[in-house]
């Protein structure tokens, strides 16, 4: 059986302790030895090895009694690398710049204009947001279907975006000059922002459907977001329901106009084709419409749910604060660029 060489055990331990200092925050070399299991000299051979390559730096020291050097504490170097999140809507583009540690540094935001350059508006509001800061990776958000395997759209936006172009992500990647970039469905980012921080954090497994501008779905099995063979898994909006597509079919039924009884059992028709199929254990009701309508929505949705399925299922409203779109293409980008600064 091979073992790990020096060299690869020195990436994988200066691996290990980057993650902690972005979990934890500013640590000691103490702390690092308790939390790694690492001996003294490798975790000292560690720290100067990172502060040699930029990414750790001290930050003042801890409230010990005895000072010296155990007693500093060091932090990942912020500015290290910068990436951005791209919401592509019909209504506009907005856009979050991010530190190394997911800081947000900077934002921006383009109205759609039609017959707009689209490439353009993007290279611009990033532009905006970075402010001058060179950018590692940079993930685009956008309605439709994803190949996971090109990374390209599979055909227009299904909300119809203001100058949209097949060629939209190699055009923007080539403008902005950044080393990644990657086009994601936006209801799958917003997937990735529930997984993380919202509702579904702590969960492996779990179903989001989208009610906003468009129907969509999401499926998150074994903590990671699943496309299927061509990009298509979750794209509930293409069933029927009642003999019409179920966007319109949602379209009638409002919240806001006293049919939240109705609206509930229509949403729970869907939910119960997600349950019966993948089994998820938690549907996350998210979009516009999923997150005003709160828990009390999700309540009346998991009441009509009852009798329809065999397995108990659990449904919650979106927790993600702000835009979840933008949140989990910022996400996505940090995973990217902390693979290639971090190695």
């Amino acid at each position: 059986m091979k073992t790990a060489t020096p060299a690869l055990a020195r990436a994988i331990n200066d691996r290990l302790a980057l993650d902690l200092l972005l979990e934890h925050g500013p640590l000691t070399a103490p702390q690092l030895r308790t939390l790694t299991g690492l001996s003294r000299p490798t975790v000292a051979d560690l720290i100067e090895r990172l502060r040699a390559n930029g990414l750790v730096q001290p930050c003042g020291e801890a409230g010990e009694d005895r000072r010296g050097p155990n007693a500093r504490l060091y932090t990942l170097v912020a500015d290290r690398a910068h990436v951005a999140g791209v919401d592509i809507r019909r209504s506009g583009t907005h856009v979050t710049v991010a530190d190394l540690t997911g800081a947000t540094v900077g934002t921006a935001e383009r109205p759609a204009v039609a017959e707009a350059d689209l490439a353009a508006v993007i290279r611009d509001a990033v532009a905006a947001a970075a402010g001058g800061r060179t950018l590692e990776a940079v993930v685009l958000g956008a309605p439709g279907m994803v190949h996971p395997h090109t990374g390209r759209g599979l055909g227009p936006c299904d909300v119809g975006v203001a100058g949209w172009d097949p060629r939209l992500p190699d055009l923007v990647q080539e403008a902005l000059g950044v080393p990644q970039l990657v086009l994601e469905n936006e209801v799958n980012l917003a997937a990735v922002a529930e997984h993380r921080v919202g509702a579904a954090s702590g969960r492996e497994d779990f179903a989001l459907l989208w009610l906003d501008e468009g129907v969509g779905g999401a499926v998150v099995l074994g903590g990671r977001v699943r496309q299927g063979a061509s990009g298509g898994a979750g794209e509930v909006g293409f069933l029927e329901l009642d003999g019409d597509n179920l966007c319109c079919a949602l379209e009638g039924p409002r919240l806001d106009a006293g049919d939240g009884e109705l609206f509930a059992r229509q949403v729970a028709r869907v939910v119960a084709v997600m349950v019966l199929v993948l089994d998820p254990g938690l549907v996350v009701l998210g979009g516009t419409t999923g997150r005003a309508g709160g828990a009390d929505f999700a309540a009346a949705v998991s009441a009509q749910l009852d009798g329809r399925v065999p397995v108990p299922t659990e449904v919650r409203a979106s927790a993600v604060e702000g835009n979840p779109v933008l949140q989990g293409a910022v996400l996505t980008a940090l995973d990217l660029a902390r693979d290639a600064v971090f190695g």
